[in-house]
């Protein structure tokens, strides 16, 4: 289930030949794990997170959509930067990613 070939993102390890390096993330407070420099997006799918947003107004769970950032189903919010589109910003070691609420707002889970 892994993204191989993207219309806007390179896979550096796919022209090369190598392996592709793990690196390790947080989602919502879990430790997951994904390959550096692919779509966040691929990875939290990889890692059976299917809903990455809800709408604005209906409230309605938003999953990995367009993948090359047209749309706004994957904007989250990155290393405390809300609206980042996740299915073109690449994975890197220790990144910190959470739903996000409404325009920007962090997604708490009623906390």
């Amino acid at each position: 289930m892994r993204i191989k070939e993207h219309p806007i993102l390179e896979f550096p390890w796919m022209k090369e030949g190598e392996k592709p390096k793990l690196v390790s993330f947080i989602f919502e407070g879990r430790t997951m794990h994904g390959y550096d420099g692919e779509p966040i997006s691929a990875a939290l799918h990889d890692n059976g997170v299917k809903v990455l947003r809800y709408s604005i107004r209906f409230k309605r769970p938003r999953g990995f959509f367009c993948a090359i950032g047209r749309c706004s189903s994957c904007l989250m919010n990155v290393d405390g930067i809300p609206n980042i589109r996740t299915c073109i910003t690449p994975l890197r070691e220790g990144m910190n990613i959470q739903k996000q609420v409404g325009r920007g707002k962090i997604f708490n889970r009623g906390k």
